[in-house]
């Protein structure tokens, strides 16, 4: 039986570790708004990894995810002075990778509808070939070759949007629950049932593609 005053002390040293971490992003806040260069650098190298794990899931290709995360980290020097501490620092600076490889995407997938609408008038005009589904290099991804990876990504990518964040985040990049819900704004059963469609989705597309394949 843990004795009271044992109980009580480990609830003051939280609090008092909790209010030390709070204060302390506080001031790092305080320097990043105030356009301080080495709180920037000190961003750069806490976040630049795990911002790019964030990007390369979305857009599995080395050299689009890089130019993702610059993207990010220059809407974050501009944006921090309207940061309200609402979140952590950390899920708002995710909430902004997801958005840009959104952004990404969509961009993607428009210059693909424009080009095939070109072609069907008799208009064909050069299509870019490249394709964000070429290199797949992330932790969270074991898969037997690049054809299947291919495949995988590409079904993902016509996934309603709502589907597609959850699915990523949690099963690709690897963020709890509780880290998603924070970075869409979702309740966490909302986050749940998307999960539980996506998934569902997901299995639906991938049996009538190799149905279609055989």
């Amino acid at each position: 039986m843990v004795k009271p005053d044992i109980l009580l002390f480990i609830w003051f040293f939280c609090m008092f570790t909790f209010l030390e971490t709070n204060l302390e992003e506080q001031d790092f806040i305080k320097l990043l708004i105030n356009g301080n260069q080495t709180a920037f650098s000190q961003l750069i190298d806490e976040f630049q990894q795990k911002v790019f794990g964030t990007c390369i899931s979305f857009v599995p290709n080395k050299e689009d995810a890089e130019d993702i995360v610059q993207e990010v980290f220059l809407e974050v020097f501009k944006s921090i002075s309207k940061f309200k501490g609402d979140s952590k620092l950390s899920t708002w600076i995710y909430k902004i990778a997801t958005n840009k490889c959104l952004e990404f995407i969509r961009k993607k997938n428009s210059k693909k509808r424009f080009a095939f609408m070109q072609t069907i008038l008799g208009n064909e005009i050069p299509v870019d070939k490249t394709s964000y589904f070429t290199e797949i290099n992330h932790p969270g991804i074991i898969l037997e070759n690049k054809e299947k990876s291919d495949i995988i990504f590409k079904v993902i990518n016509t996934l309603p949007e709502n589907q597609r964040v959850v699915f990523t985040l949690a099963k690709i990049d690897g963020k709890s629950y509780q880290e998603i819900v924070e970075i869409t704004g979702k309740s966490l059963s909302s986050v749940e049932s998307i999960m539980f469609r996506a998934k569902k989705t997901l299995q639906e597309k991938l049996e009538n593609f190799y149905k279609s394949e055989n």
